[in-house]
């Protein structure tokens, strides 16, 4: 049962921030979330600390966690890495994705649609990790998938940056449409190319924001909390 639990909070934590629903420097408040979720510490705390363990979050003195804050230099490494990883998930992905799975993508598509004309930023997020992980699920190679998914853990707090200059709404679902009709069409190649290029467009307007802002920092640390 503690077991089941602590692995429920575990998924939830981790969909959170693929989805970017924390942000970089975010202290998070054990008490805070067991109340929010109805449990008690103990799990949330392991949780956390599990976490901790696979680089998603940083310990810091006095057993505080929070959210890794950003870098330039950290955000270049990841970026180099997470193209090519992500690029070859959907290639590999388009031959094995089912009509459920199109659908799935479609409908992602759409609401992310509908979340930018509404500036509705978390909704936005939500449906553009799911469309993401639908892909990159399908791409039979867990091993694969292990890896993407720990790179996207510890970036996916940061995409709430995107938001911050309304001249990229218009752009934010481009490339995600040009990759579904290739998947629809059946072309791995031309979707894997397309979704590379959402990544570059985005990566590099991202990595632009970091170079421009202090070293080490992208916001103030809130809500300190002890394990």
């Amino acid at each position: 049962m503690v077991d089941n639990l602590q692995e429920q909070l575990y998924q939830r934590v981790r969909s959170d921030l693929l989805a970017g629903r924390f942000q970089p420097g975010e202290r998070l408040k054990i008490r805070d979330l067991a109340a929010a979720w109805g449990t008690s510490p103990m799990p949330v705390r392991a949780v956390l600390q599990r976490l901790v363990a696979e680089g998603a979050l940083e310990g810091e003195q006095q057993r505080s966690v929070r959210v890794p804050v950003m870098t330039a230099e950290r955000f270049r490494q990841i970026i180099q890495v997470r193209r090519s990883l992500e690029g070859l998930a959907v290639e590999l992905a388009a031959p094995r994705l089912g009509s459920a799975d199109i659908d799935l993508l479609q409908g992602c598509i759409l609401r992310m649609e509908q979340a930018l004309e509404q500036h509705d930023v978390a909704a936005y997020l939500q449906d553009n990790s799911l469309f993401h992980l639908t892909l990159y699920r399908a791409c039979a190679n867990p091993i694969l998938l292990r890896m993407i998914e720990s790179l996207r853990l510890q970036i996916g707090p940061f995409f709430n940056r995107l938001f911050s200059d309304d001249s990229q709404l218009l752009h934010l679902n481009d490339f995600h449409e040009l990759a579904f009709r290739a998947l629809q069409a059946g072309d791995g190649k031309a979707a894997r190319a397309a979704m590379e290029q959402d990544l570059s467009y985005f990566d590099e307007y991202l990595l632009n924001q970091l170079e421009q802002e202090v070293p080490g920092c992208v916001s103030s640390p809130r809500n300190d909390q002890r394990l």
